[in-house]
């Protein structure tokens, strides 16, 4: 089963790295951009999935580190810093310590409380973006030109800029994927479980979930700095709430708990957007519909419909963090 899985997660992988050879041949160009958006928004989608399905930590202000590391890019590109190797990791890591510092705050509450620290510490970082005149405040900020990564790689090239981010994505899933395999994703997942336990056992259970939570705040912050590099511009509107909201929903429509959850459900949420936004200006209505079927005939999401036979990764315990007041 497992060698099917690797053909089948190789196969992609291929199809996905030739669609920027084959797209020009059937005038589809525009989509070389398309994938590449769906594709980091699935990196942050996954990384939402990391403490909100396998850590039981309902944030509802993920989209906050997104813009971080948005942020983080456009101020090294404001101070005349292009180089990648500078721009990524410094966006990942500052935002994880932004997560970490709301993460000790956050992770002290329960419940409903959780993830009403969460919105307002996500909101003030909008509001503080807001107020950044020298980096557009309200009307955003464009950056002057795509970061510079090896010499003779041009990166405002898009297929090529496209295959760096399409391997920067698959290296961090495959990351996350092992990290829930790992000792360190079991003790998450008891956690979410029964935290109460977890602690009698001696798991230093705060340090474990504020890890945790930084970790998806780093990887946030750097699906913000590849979205920044792609767009070429930033807004505020990056880490508004609604943002967080949306990646909340796909993780749910992907199935909470499941490696592969929260890339399908931002596959799915996202394709279906631009498909809809074709068609009609109530776009929203089906997705909302989509959004019953899914609690209704699939409530462990569209990632767990093809494992239904199999042994099933735990999910979200009613007494995860912020499932409950």
């Amino acid at each position: 089963m497992k060698s099917s899985r690797y053909i089948g997660l190789g196969l992609l992988f291929v199809l996905l790295a030739a669609f920027p050879l084959v797209a020009p041949v059937f005038g589809l160009e525009f989509y070389i951009g398309f994938v590449r958006r769906v594709l980091i928004v699935a990196l942050a989608a996954a990384s939402l999935n990391f403490i909100l399905g396998f850590g039981g930590m309902v944030a509802l202000g993920h989209a906050g580190f997104i813009g971080v590391g948005a942020y983080t890019v456009v101020a090294l590109s404001d101070a005349g810093v292009m180089s990648a190797w500078l721009m990524w990791p410094a966006a990942a890591l500052v935002a994880g310590l932004v997560a970490a510092l709301i993460g000790t705050v956050a992770l002290r509450t329960r419940g409903v409380y959780f993830i009403m620290t969460t919105l307002a510490f996500a909101q003030m970082l909008y509001f503080v973006v807001v107020s950044l005149r020298r980096y557009g405040g309200d009307d955003g900020y464009t950056l002057m030109s795509r970061p510079t990564l090896l010499p003779g790689l041009d990166l405002g090239n898009e297929a090529n800029f496209y295959w760096v981010v399409l391997a920067i994505v698959a290296l961090a899933l495959w990351w996350l994927h092992r990290a829930t395999q790992s000792r360190f994703g079991h003790a998450l997942m008891g956690i979410r479980d029964n935290e109460t336990r977890m602690r009698a056992l001696g798991y230093p259970v705060f340090r474990l979930q504020l890890v945790a939570f930084a970790i998806a705040g780093a990887i946030a912050g750097l699906a913000g700095a590849l979205l920044a590099g792609g767009n070429g511009f930033v807004s505020p509107a990056t880490m508004h709430w609604t943002q967080s909201a949306t990646l909340l929903v796909m993780v749910v429509i992907g199935g909470l708990g499941r490696s592969w959850g929260g890339p399908v459900g931002a596959v799915v949420w996202l394709v279906l957007e631009e498909v809809l936004k074709q068609h009609t200006e109530h776009w929203h209505m089906p997705l909302g519909l989509l959004l019953i079927a899914v609690a209704l005939w699939a409530p462990k999401g569209l990632a767990a419909l093809y494992k239904r036979r199999l042994p099933l990764t735990p999910t979200l315990s009613p007494e995860g963090r912020g499932s409950k007041s």
